[in-house]
């Protein structure tokens, strides 16, 4: 995208980053949406994809399992939870025991 509301993107960056791929939908009958075409098509969501709708500080976030599945194991990656548990624990242990 080159401009926003007519504007060079450096000025209005925020807009080109986060907006760029807006679309409206409108709550229909029982509260359902109908996402646009071209965004199932572009993120691969077919009948049956399992999406998430997550709310964050800046507003809803839809997304579908497996992509936000992925996101958490990358964020993961290299850290080993179980060990982390374990330490944690026997420090509470030595501190109960102390006290």
């Amino acid at each position: 995208m080159d401009s926003c509301f007519g504007l060079p993107c450096d000025v209005c960056e925020w807009y080109c980053v986060f907006m760029g791929g807006t679309y409206a939908a409108v709550m229909g009958d029982r509260g359902r949406l109908v996402v646009p075409a071209e965004v199932r098509t572009r993120h691969g969501f077919e009948k049956g994809t399992s999406l998430i709708f997550m709310e964050t500080p800046l507003g809803l976030v839809l997304t579908s399992r497996e992509t936000l599945l992925a996101r958490i194991q990358s964020e993961l990656e290299g850290s080993n939870l179980v060990e982390e548990l374990v330490a944690e624990r026997r420090r509470e242990a030595v501190i109960e025991d102390a006290g």
